[in-house]
């Protein structure tokens, strides 16, 4: 089978694929399930092939399987034993299968937790805070009116989402002024989940529509070549 074939074929499947996938407009159906199976484990076998690949066997290269060389003997120590602990917190995890050990492995769920949960904080302040914080004072001394709406609705939006409350005639309200701030607060959570969803729509259109075309174009020069 000539290469020209096995392009012919791909953007065939790419196509049938494409429309499979779209039959979902008229309902959940067997079409757009086997579509989905076919996706995911795609996906899922590729993940496998690159985590392996891209990611355990150059771990294992690099930590367990190193050779000393011109490296200290403490150095080659400490990188065989940093190789050993991924290994013990899987090992740790298949403790999970079982109810009777799951307790155990319990232990390397809460590291693999507590990492997250560490790198997801440093993340959201480098990422998220401190650069809010920064363009928000630049907003202030470039616009003031612009600075204190991003300030204030920032604000409102933290105040949104807390849950301080005090009883009050039997019912657990918040208090007065906080109310006010949280329903500013919510009037800006839905104004940008309003545009983001919008921006998605548009842009899941527009990925589509080139698909479409490439795909009709890719078949028509084939069949017409």
């Amino acid at each position: 089978m000539t290469p020209e074939n096995l392009d012919l074929i791909a953007g065939w499947v790419s196509f049938t694929l494409t429309l499979m996938i779209l039959s979902y407009l008229l309902g959940d159906n067997v079409l757009y399930r086997t579509a989905v199976h076919i996706l995911i484990g795609a996906a899922a076998g590729y993940a496998a092939i690159v985590s392996v690949e891209s990611v355990l066997l150059p771990w294992l290269d690099s930590t367990l399987l190193t050779e000393r060389g011109d490296r200290a003997a403490a150095v080659v120590t400490a990188l065989r034993v940093m190789g050993t602990v991924p290994l013990l917190i899987g090992a740790l995890l298949l403790f999970k299968s079982s109810p009777r050990y799951a307790p155990v492995g319990d232990l390397g769920l809460a590291y693999i937790i507590g990492a997250g949960v560490a790198v997801a904080i440093v993340g959201a302040v480098a990422g998220t805070i401190a650069p809010l914080v920064r363009e928000a004072g630049r907003s202030i001394e470039d616009d003031a009116l612009d600075g204190l709406v991003i300030v204030g609705g920032t604000i409102c939006t933290l105040v949104y989402f807390q849950y301080v409350a005090g009883e009050r005639g039997g019912e657990t309200r918040r208090p007065r002024g906080l109310r006010a701030l949280a329903l500013i607060g919510q009037f800006f959570v839905t104004l940008t989940l309003g545009i983001l969803y919008a921006g998605a729509i548009l842009t899941s259109l527009a990925v589509f529509t080139n698909v479409i075309r490439e795909q009709l174009e890719f078949i028509l020069d084939k069949v017409g070549g």
